[in-house]
């Protein structure tokens, strides 16, 4: 199997994108790590789960230090952990919205730097869980939108101050379909509706970001560092298209 022998960390990894990402790297035949501040309602067959609070420097650093020792290494960090609810910028003071920035950035900071003398031991590398709202206005999400855009930097610089140990990636989510998109689009009608605004006519499904990941995280990306790989469904078709009276078709 590709990825027989890796150690991955997913972050995260215990519902929705994660669990997908989880999942792919097992079928890769990695032996796989998801840690969250929860336990999963459902385990996750064949991954270890450590529960953890990702805001704790020393929780971090003591998890990386733990799974290096028990497993002998570690191959991947997959920084996947964040979100956001829906919340308008006017209502939300701004402690509120740097606790979204800081599960959204500074999170995978901390764990990257927990991990790095470890996954540079190794060769390894680190895949980076971005958004398209970090490329564009994110309205109802905005510090979410910026954290993200954050992200994506800070996953570039990194790459340079890293090489040629470690390489970091970043995929660029665009809307997966999860056990709590009804929260971001309503009923099935709503999830069908917005997934046809997306030029593949359809929401992404967990599994196909996890295979992504597991692109980044192979031999076959050996030459991929510091980029960002759109996993989106061909992105948003542009609204001035549908508003415009000229070059329609008939």
């Amino acid at each position: 199997m590709e990825l027989a022998g890796k150690v991955v960390v997913v972050t995260g990894g215990t519902r929705g994108v994660g669990a997908g990402i989880a999942r792919a790297f097992l079928r890769a035949g990695a032996e796989v790590v998801v840690c969250a501040r929860r336990s999963p309602e459902v385990p996750l067959a064949g991954a270890e789960f450590v529960p953890l609070d990702l805001r704790d420097p020393a929780a971090v650093a003591e998890l990386f230090d733990g799974i290096a020792a028990r497993h002998g290494r570690l191959d991947t960090l997959v920084n996947n952990a964040g979100g956001t609810p829906y919340r308008l910028l006017g209502e939300g003071d701004a402690a509120r919205h740097a606790r979204v920035i800081e599960l959204n950035l500074t999170v995978p900071l901390t764990a990257s730097l927990a991990a790095h003398e470890h996954l540079r031991a190794a060769r390894g590398s680190v895949v980076m869980i971005g958004s398209v709202s970090g490329g564009r206005p994110s309205p109802g999400s905005a510090a979410y939108g910026a954290a993200k855009a954050g992200l994506e930097n800070l996953a570039r610089s990194m790459a340079v101050e890293w090489a040629p140990e470690v390489r970091v990636n970043t995929l660029v989510l665009g809307m997966v379909r999860t056990e709590l998109s009804h929260l971001h689009y309503g009923d099935e009608d709503g999830i069908a509706a917005v997934g046809r605004t997306v030029p593949l006519g359809r929401l992404a499904e967990p599994s196909e970001i996890g295979e992504a990941a597991v692109f980044l995280a192979s031999e076959r990306a050996a030459y991929v560092s510091g980029a960002s790989l759109l996993v989106h469904g061909g992105g948003e078709r542009p609204a001035f298209l549908d508003a415009a009276t000229a070059n329609k078709e008939k």
